[in-house]
């Protein structure tokens, strides 16, 4: 196309035009922005390379949950037995959650922590392979307790800090692999479990854990995140253990994270009951081959995969609160829906929505908890959040086991919507804010 004259040029046209005649000014400014958005550019893959870590520390639980009804039918398990097996793991991390944390804020190597943590939660699914009754079970599950407690205290406050006006949705990015790990695992399981042996199987599912771990120590390092406070990158404030310990009791003290924390282990009761105790429904209930419960779990898992951003990046623009108490409020619901569905084929499409709703505010919860917490104590808020978590998953699967075996599971499914109904009235009483506004507090009371 032809203009009559340079004055009618489309005003992009004549940038590009100036732009070429003109040489590029290099000042510092112009540098100091361009390496900026270099370094922007380069963090993407500290996001997909800990999303990738992350979907693992999920792959292996997931795995399990699977594995369950087999060991439950080996060593004639009740539902009782089934769900002490997940308490006793829930309750080893529930004890190590807060020393985790704090072991993060005062190591400071993230790197290191979360290459040892998927090396110890991989390690013991397959030493599964040698147990041969109830107890050594029991110990096994309870190491992978203790190893899952590094991942979550590292990653999510060096995601957190290294894109602040963002934290929502990049934490729902990292949740993403969570809910990746979670939604192949059980077909991959159910894959292999369909060609070999269960303590095969768990053998040959520790392969894509340890290759991930290698990756992270090799494309991460040390990966020593400093916080970003204002668009420039400053060094951690170096803290005594007497420091770190005042500022843990601090926490106690703080109110709105301690809402948070006891809210998030309420829903976490919920979850784990499901987790726990869907496979063994779909397997003793109705029937279902191993590859047929991975396929419906998977569905849960991809539902909760679409959830996640979508709940994450809703939270950054109307508030985290209006979006965890829609989210808890319909996760009620279609639990209620899903027992008196009973046997019917609308349970497993109600499965499938009640992931949307269940997985949608868990990265909203953790940018919170970043929000409600000193950035130099971030690692041990969420260390508080996850050892919460811990108990109410400790509890859970055991009390849910007791309703099924007293009365039957349907009566049990009922129990885990009053969990979250719970969850969703302590959330009631937390202060609003700007959505996208919020700061992390300069001290650990409020």
């Amino acid at each position: 196309m032809r203009f009559p004259h340079d004055s009618q040029k489309p005003r992009e046209i004549q940038a590009a035009v100036q732009c070429y005649h003109q040489p590029l000014p290099i000042s510092a400014p112009n540098v100091n922005a361009a390496l900026k958005s270099a370094a922007r550019l380069l963090s993407l893959k500290d996001v997909w390379l800990l999303s990738g870590g992350h979907c693992f520390t999920h792959w292996y639980p997931a795995t399990f949950f699977i594995l369950l009804p087999i060991l439950g039918k080996e060593l004639g398990l009740s539902y009782t037995e089934i769900g002490f097996i997940m308490t006793v793991q829930h309750l080893a991390g529930a004890m190590t959650n807060m020393p985790g944390g704090m072991l993060v804020d005062a190591v400071g190597k993230k790197g290191y922590l979360m290459a040892i943590s998927l090396f110890w939660v991989g390690v013991p699914y397959a030493l599964m392979a040698l147990t041969h009754n109830y107890w050594m079970l029991l110990a096994c599950v309870a190491l992978v307790g203790i190893g899952n407690n590094l991942w979550h205290p590292s990653a999510i406050p060096a995601l957190a800090n290294r894109y602040p006006e963002r934290k929502g949705f990049i934490l729902a990015l990292h949740g993403m692999g969570g809910n990746l790990g979670e939604a192949i695992a059980p077909l991959f399981i159910g894959l292999l479990l369909t060609y070999m042996s269960w303590r095969t199987a768990v053998i040959v599912n520790i392969i894509p854990g340890a290759v991930m771990a290698v990756m992270i120590l090799l494309m991460l390092g040390a990966f020593a995140v400093s916080y970003n406070t204002g668009g420039t990158h400053a060094p951690a404030e170096s803290k005594t253990p007497g420091e770190y310990l005042r500022g843990t009791l601090g926490l106690l003290r703080n109110r709105g994270l301690m809402l948070i924390s006891i809210s998030s282990g309420f829903r976490i009761m919920t979850q784990i009951g499901l987790l726990t105790f869907l496979p063994a429904y779909l397997a003793f209930e109705l029937g279902y081959s191993p590859w047929a419960v991975g396929l419906a779990m998977t569905l849960l898992q991809i539902a909760g995969f679409i959830a996640t951003p979508i709940g994450g990046y809703l939270s950054d623009r109307m508030g985290r609160k209006k979006v965890v108490m829609a989210s808890f409020g319909m996760t009620a619901i279609l639990i209620v829906a899903m027992a008196l569905a009973g046997r019917t084929p609308a349970f497993i499409f109600m499965v499938a929505i009640l992931g949307f709703f269940l997985y949608a505010t868990r990265a909203v919860i953790q940018a919170w908890t970043i929000e409600e917490t000193p950035k130099h104590l971030a690692a041990t808020g969420i260390g508080l959040v996850f050892t919460l978590q811990g108990i109410g998953a400790a509890i859970s699967p055991t009390i849910f086991g007791l309703i099924a075996d007293t009365y039957d599971i349907f009566t049990a499914f009922y129990f885990l919507a009053g969990t979250v109904i719970v969850a969703n009235c302590l959330i009631v009483f937390m202060p609003n804010r700007e959505a996208g506004h919020s700061t992390a507090p300069a001290t650990a009371t409020r």
